[in-house]
């Protein structure tokens, strides 16, 4: 078995959304940052890159969630994503599920599902919602260095993803997977 670190990319400012999505609250009270990694749970563990407001969005964790700080958040999600995955170089977890703050119906069936793909360090499979590409994104080490060196501006893994044979994992029949940029 493999192991599979979740991350969630929770270090942007959220300019189009008004606030740090990090610290955004439904309707309900639910807070995004919590319910995100209530998601992750089904990953060996769960590590939470933090950037605008980070002390704040920092204090909403609980202790078993490690956070990682991303000082160049506001370059955009590929800061994120490189600020973690740098710091997921020092471990020796097998592959990585990267997940972001602002996906609401995404929850632990559809990790769960991703995770289903992890196969070992080659691993490349992302969570597909009626035959469209979106997250999570499970990436093996094999490719960490690969997508360090593509992640730039608000791109992430993007431009490295589409170069490579990824698998697609369908979980339309469990959620959108559609991402919130607007109150």
């Amino acid at each position: 078995m493999i192991s599979v670190v979740g991350m969630l990319l929770a270090a942007g400012a959220g300019e189009r959304f008004g606030g740090p999505k990090a610290l955004a609250l439904d309707d309900d009270g639910t807070s995004w940052l919590l319910r995100s990694v209530q998601a992750l749970r089904p990953c060996a563990e769960i590590v939470v890159v933090v950037g605008a407001e980070a002390a704040r969005a920092s204090a909403l964790l609980p202790m078993s969630v490690s956070r990682i700080r991303c000082n160049d958040w506001a370059e955009g999600m590929g800061a994120s994503l490189r600020s973690g995955l740098e710091a997921l170089s020092r471990t020796d977890h097998d592959a990585v599920l990267v997940s972001l703050v602002d996906l609401p119906d995404v929850d632990a069936a559809v990790v769960g599902r991703v995770l289903d793909a992890a196969t070992g360090r080659d691993v490349l499979a992302r969570a597909a919602y009626d035959g469209v590409p979106g997250h999570p994104v499970l990436i093996g080490r094999d490719h960490w260095a690969g997508v360090l060196a593509s992640a730039t501006g608000d791109r992430g893994a993007r431009d490295y993803l589409a170069t490579h044979d990824v698998e697609l994992v369908e979980c339309g029949d469990l959620a959108t997977g559609t991402d919130v940029d607007h109150r």
